[in-house]
Protein backbone atom coordinates (compact mmCIF):
# COMPACT_ATOMS: atom_id res chain seq x y z
CA UNK A 1 0.00 0.00 0.00
CA UNK A 2 2.79 2.51 1.02
CA UNK A 3 4.48 2.51 -2.33
CA UNK A 4 0.87 2.52 -4.36
CA UNK A 5 -0.12 5.69 -2.21
CA UNK A 6 3.44 7.30 -2.49
CA UNK A 7 2.46 6.38 -6.23
CA UNK A 8 -0.13 8.71 -6.77
CA UNK A 9 1.11 11.49 -4.59
CA UNK A 10 4.41 11.76 -6.88
CA UNK A 11 1.93 11.55 -9.75
CA UNK A 12 -0.35 14.16 -8.80
CA UNK A 13 2.59 16.45 -7.38
CA UNK A 14 4.12 16.14 -11.10
CA UNK A 15 1.07 17.77 -12.14
CA UNK A 16 1.14 20.91 -10.59
CA UNK A 17 -0.70 24.33 -11.75
CA UNK A 18 -2.20 22.18 -13.99
CA UNK A 19 -5.10 24.26 -13.20
CA UNK A 20 -8.05 21.93 -14.60
CA UNK A 21 -9.17 19.67 -12.23
CA UNK A 22 -11.06 17.54 -14.89
CA UNK A 23 -8.14 16.84 -16.69
CA UNK A 24 -6.36 16.03 -13.66
CA UNK A 25 -9.10 13.65 -12.67
CA UNK A 26 -8.74 11.87 -16.31
CA UNK A 27 -4.97 11.67 -15.45
CA UNK A 28 -4.98 10.25 -12.63
CA UNK A 29 -7.80 7.81 -13.07
CA UNK A 30 -6.65 6.44 -16.48
CA UNK A 31 -2.95 5.81 -14.97
CA UNK A 32 -4.16 3.98 -11.45
CA UNK A 33 -7.15 2.70 -13.09
CA UNK A 34 -9.43 3.96 -10.33
CA UNK A 35 -13.08 3.02 -10.61
CA UNK A 36 -15.39 5.93 -10.01
CA UNK A 37 -18.32 6.50 -7.40
CA UNK A 38 -20.33 9.92 -8.13
CA UNK A 39 -17.23 11.97 -7.02
CA UNK A 40 -14.82 9.80 -5.49
CA UNK A 41 -12.10 7.40 -7.43
CA UNK A 42 -11.16 4.54 -5.78
CA UNK A 43 -9.00 1.14 -6.36
CA UNK A 44 -8.10 -1.59 -3.60
CA UNK A 45 -5.50 0.52 -2.34
CA UNK A 46 -7.08 4.18 -2.33
CA UNK A 47 -9.81 6.30 -2.51
CA UNK A 48 -9.59 10.22 -3.62
CA UNK A 49 -11.98 12.84 -4.25
CA UNK A 50 -11.14 15.99 -6.80
CA UNK A 51 -11.86 19.63 -6.03
CA UNK A 52 -11.27 23.15 -7.17
CA UNK A 53 -10.35 25.87 -5.24
CA UNK A 54 -8.44 28.85 -5.40
CA UNK A 55 -7.24 28.83 -2.24
CA UNK A 56 -5.52 25.06 -0.10
CA UNK A 57 -8.04 26.19 2.94
CA UNK A 58 -11.22 24.37 1.11
CA UNK A 59 -14.44 25.19 2.73
CA UNK A 60 -17.05 23.34 0.37
CA UNK A 61 -18.73 20.21 0.73
CA UNK A 62 -16.51 17.06 0.60
CA UNK A 63 -18.39 14.23 0.87
CA UNK A 64 -21.69 12.37 2.84
CA UNK A 65 -20.54 10.28 6.05
CA UNK A 66 -22.29 7.50 4.60
CA UNK A 67 -20.21 7.20 1.11
CA UNK A 68 -16.96 7.51 2.92
CA UNK A 69 -17.83 4.97 5.23
CA UNK A 70 -17.67 2.83 2.08
CA UNK A 71 -13.86 3.84 1.59
CA UNK A 72 -12.75 4.52 4.78
CA UNK A 73 -10.54 0.86 5.41
CA UNK A 74 -8.07 2.83 2.67
CA UNK A 75 -6.51 5.88 2.71
CA UNK A 76 -9.01 8.87 2.00
CA UNK A 77 -7.53 11.54 0.16
CA UNK A 78 -9.12 15.09 -0.83
CA UNK A 79 -7.23 16.82 -3.73
CA UNK A 80 -7.41 20.30 -3.77
CA UNK A 81 -6.51 21.66 -7.59
CA UNK A 82 -5.54 25.33 -7.54
CA UNK A 83 -4.12 27.66 -9.67
CA UNK A 84 -0.37 26.90 -8.42
CA UNK A 85 -0.01 23.90 -6.77
CA UNK A 86 -2.11 20.80 -6.09
CA UNK A 87 -2.68 20.07 -2.31
CA UNK A 88 -3.73 16.88 -0.43
CA UNK A 89 -4.71 16.08 2.93
CA UNK A 90 -6.56 13.24 4.25
CA UNK A 91 -9.97 12.78 5.42
CA UNK A 92 -11.07 9.49 6.79
CA UNK A 93 -12.99 9.27 9.37
CA UNK A 94 -10.73 9.57 11.95
CA UNK A 95 -9.25 12.88 10.57
CA UNK A 96 -12.42 14.90 10.66
CA UNK A 97 -13.29 17.11 13.81
CA UNK A 98 -17.01 17.09 12.98
CA UNK A 99 -19.83 17.23 10.02
CA UNK A 100 -21.03 20.26 9.06
CA UNK A 101 -23.46 20.21 6.91
CA UNK A 102 -27.37 18.58 6.82
CA UNK A 103 -26.20 17.05 10.18
CA UNK A 104 -28.86 17.84 12.49
CA UNK A 105 -30.51 14.22 12.67
CA UNK A 106 -26.47 12.33 12.35
CA UNK A 107 -26.53 9.82 14.78
CA UNK A 108 -24.71 6.24 15.78
CA UNK A 109 -27.74 4.52 14.34
CA UNK A 110 -28.39 7.02 11.48
CA UNK A 111 -25.24 8.04 9.73
CA UNK A 112 -26.74 11.58 7.92
CA UNK A 113 -24.43 15.28 6.86
CA UNK A 114 -21.59 15.60 4.98
CA UNK A 115 -18.03 17.21 5.85
CA UNK A 116 -16.56 20.32 4.92
CA UNK A 117 -13.10 21.11 3.86
CA UNK A 118 -12.55 22.77 6.82
CA UNK A 119 -14.08 19.75 9.00
CA UNK A 120 -10.53 18.27 7.76
CA UNK A 121 -7.88 18.30 10.86
CA UNK A 122 -4.48 20.24 9.57
CA UNK A 123 -3.27 17.78 12.27
CA UNK A 124 -3.09 14.70 14.30
CA UNK A 125 -1.26 13.90 16.69
CA UNK A 126 1.61 16.08 15.97
CA UNK A 127 2.16 15.13 12.45
CA UNK A 128 0.84 18.04 9.95
CA UNK A 129 -1.76 16.84 7.12
CA UNK A 130 0.21 16.24 4.10
CA UNK A 131 1.78 13.69 1.82
CA UNK A 132 4.79 13.33 3.86
CA UNK A 133 2.98 12.43 6.64
CA UNK A 134 0.29 9.89 4.76
CA UNK A 135 1.60 6.53 5.75
CA UNK A 136 1.88 7.53 9.33
CA UNK A 137 -1.29 9.07 9.76
CA UNK A 138 -3.19 6.15 8.17
CA UNK A 139 -1.39 4.06 10.40
CA UNK A 140 -2.96 5.64 13.37
CA UNK A 141 -6.23 6.15 11.73
CA UNK A 142 -6.38 2.10 11.32
CA UNK A 143 -6.42 1.88 14.92
CA UNK A 144 -10.02 3.11 14.61
CA UNK A 145 -13.15 1.67 13.84
CA UNK A 146 -15.45 3.68 11.73
CA UNK A 147 -18.24 3.18 14.23
CA UNK A 148 -15.58 4.65 17.09
CA UNK A 149 -15.16 7.63 14.92
CA UNK A 150 -18.69 8.06 14.67
CA UNK A 151 -19.53 7.92 18.10
CA UNK A 152 -17.19 10.76 18.36
CA UNK A 153 -18.72 12.67 15.54
CA UNK A 154 -21.83 12.46 16.89
CA UNK A 155 -21.19 14.25 19.65
CA UNK A 156 -18.90 16.77 18.63
CA UNK A 157 -21.67 17.78 15.31
CA UNK A 158 -24.71 17.88 17.49
CA UNK A 159 -23.38 18.78 21.36
CA UNK A 160 -24.52 16.05 22.43
CA UNK A 161 -24.13 14.77 26.03
CA UNK A 162 -21.83 11.26 25.30
CA UNK A 163 -23.25 8.48 26.72
CA UNK A 164 -19.03 7.59 28.58
CA UNK A 165 -18.15 9.13 31.52
CA UNK A 166 -14.64 10.68 32.16
CA UNK A 167 -13.51 8.23 35.08
CA UNK A 168 -13.83 10.62 38.66
CA UNK A 169 -10.79 9.54 41.41
CA UNK A 170 -10.72 9.87 45.10
CA UNK A 171 -7.17 10.38 46.66
CA UNK A 172 -7.29 6.87 48.16
CA UNK A 173 -8.08 5.71 44.43
CA UNK A 174 -5.10 7.65 43.06
CA UNK A 175 -2.88 6.44 45.63
CA UNK A 176 -3.60 2.71 44.55
CA UNK A 177 -2.87 4.11 40.91
CA UNK A 178 0.81 5.62 41.97
CA UNK A 179 1.53 2.32 43.33
CA UNK A 180 0.89 0.45 40.16
CA UNK A 181 4.42 0.37 38.91
CA UNK A 182 5.48 -1.24 42.43
CA UNK A 183 3.11 -4.07 42.26
CA UNK A 184 4.28 -4.49 38.15
CA UNK A 185 8.25 -4.66 39.34
CA UNK A 186 7.12 -7.44 41.98
CA UNK A 187 4.96 -9.13 39.39
CA UNK A 188 7.69 -9.28 36.38
CA UNK A 189 10.00 -10.90 39.14
CA UNK A 190 8.09 -13.19 40.51
CA UNK A 191 7.70 -17.11 39.50
CA UNK A 192 3.60 -15.87 38.84
CA UNK A 193 4.65 -14.17 35.73
CA UNK A 194 6.81 -17.26 34.36
CA UNK A 195 3.41 -18.84 35.21
CA UNK A 196 1.53 -16.81 33.10
CA UNK A 197 4.03 -16.52 30.21
CA UNK A 198 3.85 -20.44 30.16
CA UNK A 199 0.61 -20.15 29.56
CA UNK A 200 0.71 -17.95 26.89
CA UNK A 201 3.14 -19.22 25.16
CA UNK A 202 1.29 -22.72 25.25
CA UNK A 203 -1.66 -21.35 23.21
CA UNK A 204 0.66 -19.80 20.86
CA UNK A 205 2.49 -23.05 20.31
CA UNK A 206 -0.72 -25.04 19.90
CA UNK A 207 -2.15 -23.14 17.48
CA UNK A 208 1.00 -21.74 15.69
CA UNK A 209 0.13 -22.97 12.33
CA UNK A 210 -3.01 -21.19 12.49
CA UNK A 211 -1.70 -17.85 13.33
CA UNK A 212 0.91 -17.83 10.36
CA UNK A 213 -2.02 -18.34 8.26
CA UNK A 214 -4.11 -15.94 10.11
CA UNK A 215 -0.86 -13.31 9.66
CA UNK A 216 -1.42 -13.08 5.96
CA UNK A 217 -5.14 -11.91 5.89
CA UNK A 218 -5.05 -8.48 4.53
CA UNK A 219 -7.57 -6.47 7.01
CA UNK A 220 -5.36 -5.27 9.88
CA UNK A 221 -7.87 -5.52 12.04
CA UNK A 222 -9.45 -8.57 11.45
CA UNK A 223 -6.30 -10.42 11.27
CA UNK A 224 -5.42 -9.00 14.69
CA UNK A 225 -8.64 -10.38 16.26
CA UNK A 226 -8.41 -13.41 15.03
CA UNK A 227 -4.92 -14.18 16.06
CA UNK A 228 -5.75 -12.37 19.43
CA UNK A 229 -8.93 -15.26 19.59
CA UNK A 230 -6.86 -18.03 19.10
CA UNK A 231 -4.43 -17.31 21.78
CA UNK A 232 -6.35 -15.62 24.19
CA UNK A 233 -10.48 -16.45 23.38
CA UNK A 234 -12.91 -18.40 25.81
CA UNK A 235 -15.47 -20.18 23.30
CA UNK A 236 -13.92 -23.65 21.97
CA UNK A 237 -16.61 -23.97 19.27
CA UNK A 238 -15.74 -20.16 17.54
CA UNK A 239 -12.08 -21.15 18.13
CA UNK A 240 -12.63 -24.45 16.25
CA UNK A 241 -14.53 -22.62 13.44
CA UNK A 242 -11.78 -19.79 12.92
CA UNK A 243 -9.01 -22.93 12.53
CA UNK A 244 -11.58 -24.70 10.34
CA UNK A 245 -11.90 -21.91 8.24
CA UNK A 246 -8.48 -20.75 8.22
CA UNK A 247 -7.26 -24.34 7.19
CA UNK A 248 -9.49 -24.77 4.63
CA UNK A 249 -7.90 -21.22 2.57
CA UNK A 250 -10.83 -19.09 3.07
CA UNK A 251 -9.71 -17.02 5.61
CA UNK A 252 -12.16 -15.47 8.31
CA UNK A 253 -13.72 -12.42 8.06
CA UNK A 254 -16.62 -12.00 10.36
CA UNK A 255 -14.31 -11.60 13.58
CA UNK A 256 -12.95 -8.09 14.53
CA UNK A 257 -11.04 -6.39 17.48
CA UNK A 258 -14.09 -3.66 18.46
CA UNK A 259 -13.58 -5.29 21.86
CA UNK A 260 -15.25 -3.22 24.97
CA UNK A 261 -13.23 -4.87 27.59
CA UNK A 262 -9.72 -3.90 28.64
CA UNK A 263 -7.49 -7.29 28.41
CA UNK A 264 -8.06 -10.51 26.46
CA UNK A 265 -6.59 -12.83 29.30
CA UNK A 266 -7.52 -12.54 32.63
CA UNK A 267 -5.63 -14.43 35.56
CA UNK A 268 -5.86 -14.35 39.27
CA UNK A 269 -2.72 -15.38 41.80
CA UNK A 270 -2.50 -14.98 45.54
CA UNK A 271 -0.85 -12.02 45.39
CA UNK A 272 -2.01 -10.57 42.17
CA UNK A 273 -4.93 -9.42 39.84
CA UNK A 274 -3.71 -9.54 35.86
CA UNK A 275 -5.22 -8.41 33.14
CA UNK A 276 -3.00 -9.37 30.44
CA UNK A 277 -3.73 -7.51 26.25
CA UNK A 278 -2.46 -10.08 23.76
CA UNK A 279 -1.14 -7.33 20.69
CA UNK A 280 0.18 -9.18 17.33
CA UNK A 281 2.81 -7.36 15.26
CA UNK A 282 3.71 -8.30 11.98
CA UNK A 283 7.58 -7.77 11.93
CA UNK A 284 7.77 -6.87 7.84
CA UNK A 285 4.96 -4.31 8.17
CA UNK A 286 5.92 -0.82 10.26
CA UNK A 287 2.48 -0.33 12.48
CA UNK A 288 1.78 1.71 15.92
CA UNK A 289 -1.29 -0.60 17.25
CA UNK A 290 -3.56 1.19 20.26
CA UNK A 291 -2.37 0.30 23.60
CA UNK A 292 -5.26 0.93 26.27
CA UNK A 293 -8.31 3.12 26.83
CA UNK A 294 -6.73 5.72 29.09
CA UNK A 295 -9.78 5.77 31.93
CA UNK A 296 -10.09 1.96 31.30
CA UNK A 297 -6.89 1.26 32.60
CA UNK A 298 -6.93 4.02 35.65
CA UNK A 299 -10.34 2.51 36.67
CA UNK A 300 -8.47 -1.34 36.57
CA UNK A 301 -5.82 0.11 38.46
CA UNK A 302 -7.20 1.56 41.47
CA UNK A 303 -7.75 -1.90 42.70
CA UNK A 304 -5.43 -3.93 45.21
CA UNK A 305 -2.79 -6.53 43.96
CA UNK A 306 -4.01 -5.40 39.78
CA UNK A 307 -0.94 -5.84 37.14
CA UNK A 308 -1.46 -4.86 33.82
CA UNK A 309 0.71 -6.68 30.56
CA UNK A 310 0.57 -6.69 27.38
CA UNK A 311 1.64 -10.42 25.36
CA UNK A 312 3.61 -8.90 22.41
CA UNK A 313 3.15 -11.74 19.16
CA UNK A 314 5.98 -10.88 16.67
CA UNK A 315 5.10 -12.73 13.55
CA UNK A 316 7.45 -12.41 10.66
CA UNK A 317 5.55 -14.91 7.85
CA UNK A 318 9.08 -14.72 5.33
CA UNK A 319 10.34 -16.85 7.61
CA UNK A 320 7.79 -18.48 9.46
CA UNK A 321 8.49 -17.55 12.93
CA UNK A 322 7.03 -16.35 15.84
CA UNK A 323 7.93 -14.89 18.68
CA UNK A 324 6.58 -13.91 22.17
CA UNK A 325 7.23 -11.88 24.76
CA UNK A 326 5.14 -10.64 27.81
CA UNK A 327 5.60 -6.85 28.77
CA UNK A 328 4.59 -4.80 31.71
CA UNK A 329 2.31 -1.87 30.69
CA UNK A 330 5.12 0.31 32.60
CA UNK A 331 8.22 -1.41 30.48
CA UNK A 332 10.68 2.10 30.45
CA UNK A 333 10.76 1.94 26.70
CA UNK A 334 7.04 1.84 26.29
CA UNK A 335 6.56 4.59 28.93
CA UNK A 336 8.73 7.01 26.93
CA UNK A 337 7.20 6.13 23.83
CA UNK A 338 3.66 6.47 24.16
CA UNK A 339 1.35 8.29 22.29
CA UNK A 340 -1.47 9.93 23.69
CA UNK A 341 -4.76 10.68 21.64
CA UNK A 342 -6.56 12.94 24.54
CA UNK A 343 -7.62 15.23 21.41
CA UNK A 344 -9.57 12.25 19.34
CA UNK A 345 -11.56 11.00 21.96
CA UNK A 346 -14.36 12.76 23.18
CA UNK A 347 -14.92 15.15 25.86
CA UNK A 348 -16.07 13.08 28.74
CA UNK A 349 -13.14 10.56 28.05
CA UNK A 350 -9.25 11.21 28.95
CA UNK A 351 -8.98 9.32 25.67
CA UNK A 352 -6.51 6.16 24.15
CA UNK A 353 -2.82 5.56 24.15
CA UNK A 354 -1.42 4.43 21.72
CA UNK A 355 2.36 2.48 20.71
CA UNK A 356 5.23 3.75 18.85
CA UNK A 357 6.07 -0.01 16.32
CA UNK A 358 9.35 0.35 16.40
CA UNK A 359 9.37 -0.28 20.18
CA UNK A 360 7.26 -3.50 20.12
CA UNK A 361 9.46 -4.56 17.44
CA UNK A 362 12.60 -3.83 19.57
CA UNK A 363 11.00 -5.64 22.45
CA UNK A 364 9.90 -8.95 20.83
CA UNK A 365 13.55 -9.20 19.68
CA UNK A 366 14.89 -8.52 22.92
CA UNK A 367 12.90 -8.93 26.13
CA UNK A 368 13.55 -6.48 28.51
CA UNK A 369 11.07 -5.56 31.46
CA UNK A 370 13.12 -2.49 33.43
CA UNK A 371 10.71 -0.46 35.03
CA UNK A 372 11.48 3.15 35.57
CA UNK A 373 9.45 3.30 38.88
CA UNK A 374 9.54 7.22 39.05
CA UNK A 375 8.93 7.87 35.18
CA UNK A 376 5.89 5.52 35.31
CA UNK A 377 4.52 7.66 37.97
CA UNK A 378 4.98 10.26 36.43
CA UNK A 379 2.88 9.02 33.05
CA UNK A 380 0.25 8.12 35.44
CA UNK A 381 0.56 11.85 36.69
CA UNK A 382 -0.16 12.99 33.35
CA UNK A 383 -3.24 10.49 32.32
CA UNK A 384 -4.97 11.57 35.50
CA UNK A 385 -5.21 14.96 34.69
CA UNK A 386 -6.23 15.03 31.96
Amino acid sequence: MKSNLTGIIKFIESKNAIKDKNKLTKLVSRRFKLIRDRSVYYNDEFAIRFCKSARPNLSNTILSLSNLRKVDDRPFIVCVVTPDKNYMYLANSTFLSKISHSSQLLRTNNIKGSFNGSDIRKEFNGYKNEPDNFAVLFDFHKQFSFEENLARLVEATNDIHPSGKKLELKDSEIKQILAAPLRAQSFVNSNEYIILKEELDARVKQYRNEILIASLIENSNIRSAVIEYLIAGNDDSLRKEIIKSLNSGKGYQSLTSNKHSLGDYSREFANFLTETDVKTKIMVLDSNPKAYNIDKILEFLTKERTVFMFYFVGIDYLKNSVKTTLISMFQKDLCNSIFILSHWSGRNSRGVTQFDGKVIKKLILNPDNSIDIKKAQDLLKKLIEL
